[in-house]
């Protein structure tokens, strides 16, 4: 059987993901929605037989679809989420779910009620060192974590609007929280100090600060502090570094570096954690079988919950405590 995707959103995450299924035997991507018909069709010329559309409900009645993909702005969420909803067509969903919380449980509800299969493209999770610090973990008691995403501001001009990218911390270090949600466990309380420092005085339009820091209480009884700026001229650090009674584990885009007394032992990550990712999502369209997928909506949504307690924490000053 050869599966119909719809992709939503003509950026690079749509790019990225359209690439990586058009290399697979049983998939067929059949359509582009953006927000210029122009632009859709343009993109779905490169794909044989695929189509442009303007409009998500026109794409769909155009087309028998068996999941679309959703890589759209945080600002762009809600109404596409329930049109597929009601319509009863799974979902892979780029992060993060929304620039807030009230639409992402909106739709939480809807896709419980529903029952609905659904994948959040959180990638770090399908990394090789990831999955081979979970197996580390097992062993090890975790003290404290420290992340990072340091590196420039993205030249969009919605990333540059709090009201529609939820800041840096929604948008981007979101993959440092989830990841050690992923492998240290649940947030139950954040303290956030943010500061607009450079940024604002270098670019027009900027409203979201430029640096900041969170302070992070586990229910584990670890502790960890995420930190992250866009001031930087290029990318820098983006990674979790996770210290236990039995030595440091680092991890990066490149893999894990597992750091004890009297060794360091490097994993490298040497599969594509898109198509991983991918692979695990359709499995489940195709067979019902979503052991694979390891973020669905309502996971996500749990770390949705955390970025924006913390910004709820930056612009309150004091610490925010998660349920």
């Amino acid at each position: 059987m050869t599966l119909s995707i719809g992709i939503v959103g003509t950026g690079w995450f749509a790019n990225e993901h359209a690439a990586r299924l058009a290399k697979f035997d049983d998939v067929s991507v059949r359509a582009f929605c953006g927000t210029i018909q122009e632009k859709a069709e343009r993109i779905a010329g490169r794909y044989s037989g695929a189509r442009g559309y303007d409009s998500l409900v026109r794409m769909l009645d155009d087309n028998k679809l068996d999941a679309v993909y959703l890589c759209v702005p945080p600002y762009a969420h809600g109404e596409l989420e329930f049109e597929l909803v009601e319509r009863g067509i799974p979902f892979l969903i780029e992060k993060p779910l929304g620039a807030d919380l009230e639409i992402p449980t909106r739709v939480l509800q809807a896709v419980e009620a529903k029952g609905l299969l659904t994948s959040a493209a959180y990638h770090f999770r399908y990394m090789q060192g990831v999955q081979q610090a979970k197996v580390l973990l097992e062993g090890r008691k975790i003290g404290m974590a420290l992340g990072y995403w340091t590196g420039d501001m993205p030249g969009v001009s919605w990333w540059r609007r709090f009201d529609q990218s939820g800041g840096q911390f929604v948008e981007q270090t979101t993959h440092i929280v989830d990841l050690l949600r992923y492998l240290a466990g649940e947030v139950t309380e954040v303290y956030a100090n943010y500061a607009q420092r450079v940024m604002h005085e270098k670019e027009s339009g900027v409203r979201v600060p430029d640096v900041g820091t969170v302070a992070i209480k586990l229910a584990s009884g670890a502790v960890a502090n995420i930190a992250n700026t866009c001031i930087l001229p290029t990318s820098h650090l983006t990674g979790l570094h996770i210290y236990t009674d039995q030595g440091v584990l680092e991890l990066t885009h490149n893999g894990l570096r597992d750091i004890r007394s009297d060794r360091t032992t490097e994993y490298f990550n040497r599969t594509d954690p898109y198509e991983t990712e991918s692979r695990a999502f359709l499995h489940a369209v195709l067979t019902g079988d979503a052991s694979g997928i390891l973020s669905t909506y309502a996971d996500a949504w749990l770390t949705q919950q955390v970025t924006v307690a913390a910004n709820r924490s930056a612009a309150e000053g004091q610490p925010v405590t998660i349920a």
